[in-house]
């Protein structure tokens, strides 16, 4: 997972920063092209610590998980398009197929809802700025909007599914040999 994921960011990208447990090996052998640092103990710590070794010329950073390693090149392109167009955020979304229900009760209108992916991208000032809050949040557009930013939604791509449960690895193997002829 994560040399897909690496490959498609070095490709799509200015520099590559990955960000692993403490205890990892890639902090002494660390992959071609990849600055790698030590994460912190939630998942936005482990993103300000990345933050620190991006470069201060950056203007536009992406945060990815290697956890969607299937990320296509156009999703890294629609995603830094609309940053350069002027959007503080923007992230990659696909809209739901399921029905939704709430656990209160009752169906929710999934037409007005969409399921947020990564690569997620940032003007670099707006990133910076909102981790400097100290906030915590399950993605970095949360925390840019927390500080009164806009989040542009960008389209997304059914295939760039994240990798949670072992039935996942088998989707994703299977979208992968999709292109196979044997």
């Amino acid at each position: 997972m994560l040399d897909l994921t690496l490959e498609t960011a070095t490709a799509c990208s200015d520099g590559v920063v990955l960000v692993v447990r403490p205890d990892d090996p890639l902090l002494d052998a660390p992959p071609a092209g990849a600055v790698v640092v030590a994460g912190g103990a939630t998942r936005s710590g482990s993103v300000r610590c990345g933050l620190a070794a991006v470069p201060d010329g950056a203007a536009v950073i992406l945060v990815h998980d290697a956890a969607r390693p299937l990320a296509s090149p156009a999703v890294y392109e629609r995603v830094v398009a609309a940053v350069r167009a002027g959007a503080p955020a923007a992230v990659p979304v696909v809209g739901l197929v399921d029905t939704i229900r709430s656990v209160d009760g009752g169906c929710v209108e999934r037409d007005r809802l969409r399921a947020v992916q990564t690569p997620q991208g940032f003007r670099a000032e707006a990133l910076r700025e909102a981790h400097r809050s100290e906030g915590d949040a399950t993605d970095d557009a949360t925390v840019v909007e927390r500080r009164g930013h806009e989040v542009t939604l960008v389209d997304g791509d059914p295939g760039n599914l994240k990798i949670t449960r072992p039935v996942d690895v088998v989707v994703a193997q299977a979208l992968l040999g999709a292109g196979d002829d044997g």
